[in-house]
């Protein structure tokens, strides 16, 4: 499974999102990967590029979303696959935290669009501003795909997870959405038909006349902090730092709420801001 082959990262990424390994007394064990049943095309396809038996078989069954949801199953049991699968980085069981991008050279394109296609989304929004995003408990994936996107379009993103469940939520929108899924899902490519489309459809969007481009943030230095904390009026820290009123009102309250870290001491010797 040579994961600089594109259709081969495609599919470790896909079946690192949503595939699931599991062992078994002596050499059994299986590789599964169930989706909903208008996706079967993409199971073929893994089938076709595997030298290995398997099946894709249908199911019926009821969900709290769904009085009848069909499903596909792709199965594969020979051992020597499941192998290959996990030496190179699908983990048995449960793996939604553990799961890394390769260890070894792979397409990196390829494998993020894998990644997005089992577990990510891509289309406009309702307010129909274009948007990719997605959704892992992996901190190794989502930190990849902030580092990859960044290389590639420009925008920084910071991880971090919901309160909710743990789970990392990576949103891109506007011109950002759109040069990542170009780069992704570029023609020919492997990939989910309706997300494919679904991302050739953003190239169409077009900034509206008056739209603010917002500027890139700018992170907060511990000298900064200081002086917000000592001025005590985001008013007059305006001046001071060279940010907005609004900016600096959020911070001061979050340094004196907890929600950051109180900056250390001032040093001996002046810091530059």
């Amino acid at each position: 499974m040579d994961l600089q082959d594109p259709r081969y990262a495609y599919m470790f990424g896909f079946l690192q999102a949503d595939g699931h390994l599991s062992r078994g007394p002596g050499r059994k064990g299986n590789l599964t990967v169930e989706l909903n049943a208008r996706d079967v095309e993409i199971l073929r396809e893994f089938q076709r590029l595997t030298p290995y038996n398997s099946s894709i078989n249908t199911r019926t069954r009821a969900t709290n979303f769904s009085a009848e949801r069909h499903s596909v199953i792709w199965a594969l049991y020979a051992l020597e696959a499941r192998t290959i699968l996990n030496d190179i980085g699908l983990p048995y069981g449960r793996k939604s935290t553990r799961i890394t991008p390769p260890l070894i050279a792979f397409s990196r394109p390829d494998y993020l669009r894998g990644i997005l296609d089992a577990d990510g989304s891509v289309g406009y929004t309702g307010q129909g501003l274009p948007f990719l995003s997605l959704t892992t408990a992996s901190t190794a994936v989502g930190a990849y795909l902030c580092h990859y996107t960044k290389k590639v379009t420009g925008a920084e993103r910071q991880i971090r997870r919901n309160e909710r469940d743990s789970i990392y939520n990576i949103v891109y929108t506007k011109e950002a959405a759109v040069k990542l899924a170009a780069h992704l899902y570029y023609p020919g490519c492997l990939a989910l038909e309706r997300k494919r489309a679904a991302a050739t459809a953003l190239a169409a969007w077009q900034r509206p006349a008056g739209m603010r481009i917002r500027p890139p943030g700018r992170r907060w230095k511990p000298s900064e902090d200081r002086i917000l904390l000592r001025l005590g009026d985001p008013a007059r820290a305006v001046v001071d730092l060279d940010r907005t009123a609004r900016s600096c009102a959020v911070r001061l309250w979050r340094l004196r709420t907890g929600l950051v870290a109180l900056p250390p001491h001032e040093p001996d010797t002046p810091e530059e801001l």
